[in-house]
């Protein structure tokens, strides 16, 4: 029976994990992540559209968890989050989109090379932005890259990388009796796509979907667009599944700890890069036979990606303090791994996002930050008069571009109905309170509810004590500070002024017909 203390509960320990006092030998480390992908779009969570033969293995070998959560639903911050154990509102100019990378925080990979891990990662790792310099060379924020195997890709939009083949290079390249620690950085199920791939050449039918979230119109254009990215997601899930076999062979999957998770929600209105339940909440599964007491168990702890980098060197022996990582709020989940029953364990997470791409006045983000709790969701929108997606004149940036976006964005403009639009690029007010229990989609706002209004200023009160314990500049009236911090990419700044002016050609990431005429009110 494992007993948290406090600071634990309220995820505020300041120094990170303690060691069990009878720990397995240190495992060997292979973090697998996908890019923009949602839970629960996994075999293993009942999801019949999507094939995840690999994720399901590792859930059902080890552990399944119902309730992980990243702490900014954007590919930069969310992965800064999991490489330093730090919320993003913690990591300076690391909380932002296309960044400079502090040189102040240090981040798992690079803790456990020093600690005689041997490392390295194929595919995505942290980005995009600038990682900065480490004895005149770039950093390596997730490990020294093995990229040079590549494949045919089945469609256009996957990557050419050979990222099973890379690993087996990596663990060519080891030597010997060397603990190591890899990354798997997916560059799937991210846009774009092929249209119509997920039919083509996935076998796959439009009525497969059991349900169109019902913030997008329920049309053939949307309904393909999601198995396109159902597609993508089982092409990173083949890749693990060659990696578990090659991790057999050579007998050392058994002492392997094998994470799988995504950094992000999918690529769609409402969901990436903003804070609702699609956004935040992730895939995770966790297999390490040789130190997971009762494998097989589904667990409705909640746990935030500030939780894996202390897992990751609590397993390796490696204590916090003399890690050279930064304070985190994070706690390990190696409790969760010996107990052998289910919860309890953590009963809450902090989210939260600041700016992530271009397209408003002067470089400005659309910052909330939120606490989910007890199945309820609350947010508070520090700016409810900037717009949430973007600007809709530079093509509401915040949003990928894809047939789901264009959809939203032509029934509002032939009149027929705004509903969606209003959902997935309308102004917000500044508090939004929903059960993510019985609404998912978080479609009914209750914040204006009498009945709960003592819910939710129970809620706001914690949340607010909690980033002001974490020291987060927005409790100090300095949050402008986030919107200061420059883009990594000079062509960037200030995209707003240079569009509006006809001095930028507009952004690669959306379609043509995502931008407005003419301003909206």
């Amino acid at each position: 029976m494992r007993v948290l203390g406090l600071a634990v509960l309220l995820g505020v320990c300041a120094c990170g994990p303690t060691l069990p006092e009878q720990s397995p030998e240190p495992p060997n480390i292979l973090f697998c992540i996908a890019d923009d992908w949602s839970w629960p779009h996994a075999g293993a969570y009942g999801c019949s559209w999507v094939k995840t033969p690999g994720f399901d293995r590792v859930a059902r070998e080890g552990l399944l968890f119902t309730r992980a959560y990243t702490p900014n639903a954007k590919c930069a911050p969310s992965r800064a989050s999991l490489l330093t154990g730090r919320n993003s509102w913690q990591l300076e100019e690391a909380a932002n989109h296309v960044c400079f990378f502090p040189a102040k925080f240090a981040t798992y990979p690079e803790a456990l090379a020093r600690h005689g891990y041997f490392v390295g990662m194929t595919g995505k790792g942290w980005g995009p932005g600038n990682p900065g310099l480490a004895q005149g060379k770039p950093r390596e924020l997730a490990g020294p890259p093995f990229q040079a195997r590549t494949l045919k890709p089945p469609t256009s939009g996957i990557s050419n990388r050979d990222y099973a083949a890379n690993f087996r290079d990596f663990l060519d390249a080891r030597p010997a009796g060397r603990r190591w620690c890899f990354w798997y950085g997916g560059q799937e199920p991210h846009r774009g796509y092929e249209y119509g791939s997920g039919v083509a050449k996935g076998g796959k039918k439009t009525s497969d979907l059991d349900r169109v979230p019902g913030f997008w119109p329920d049309t053939p254009a949307v309904r393909n667009d999601v198995l396109d990215y159902a597609f993508e997601v089982e092409h990173f899930d083949r890749q693990l599944e060659k990696m578990l076999a090659l991790l057999e062979e050579r007998g050392e999957l058994d002492n392997t700890i094998v994470v799988v998770t995504s950094d992000n929600g999918m690529p769609f209105p409402r969901v990436k890069a903003q804070e609702y339940e699609l956004s935040n909440h992730m895939p995770l599964a966790i297999r390490w036979k040789k130190g997971i007491r009762a494998p097989g168990r589904t667990l409705d702890d909640y746990v935030s990606f500030v939780d894996l980098a202390p897992t990751f060197l609590d397993v390796a022996g490696l204590a916090w303090e003399k890690s050279g990582m930064a304070p985190s709020p994070g706690r390990s989940l190696a409790d969760l791994f010996r107990s052998d029953a289910a919860g309890p364990g953590r009963d809450h997470v902090l989210i939260g996002k600041e700016r992530h791409d271009v397209g408003r006045p002067n470089d400005e983000g659309y910052p909330i930050r939120g606490i989910l709790k007890d199945g309820m969701l609350y947010l508070h929108n520090f700016e409810p008069s900037r717009w949430p997606g973007g600007n809709p004149e530079t093509g509401y940036l915040e949003c990928d571009g894809g047939p789901a976006k264009t959809e939203v964005l032509q029934l509002r403009r032939q009149g027929n109905d705004r509903r969606f639009w209003e959902l997935c690029f309308g102004k917000r007010g500044s508090e939004e309170l929903y059960d993510v229990r019985t609404d998912p989609d978080c479609l009914k706002n209750l914040a204006e509810d009498p009945s709960r209004r003592a819910l939710k200023d129970s809620l706001h009160e914690q949340l607010l004590r909690e980033l002001r314990e974490q020291g987060d500049p927005r409790m100090s009236g300095r949050g402008a500070d986030f919107d200061r911090f420059l883009y990594s990419e000079e062509p960037l700044r200030g995209f707003y002024e240079k569009y509006k002016s006809g001095k930028t050609p507009k952004a690669g990431w959306v379609n043509p017909s995502d931008f407005e005429k003419e301003p909206l009110d």
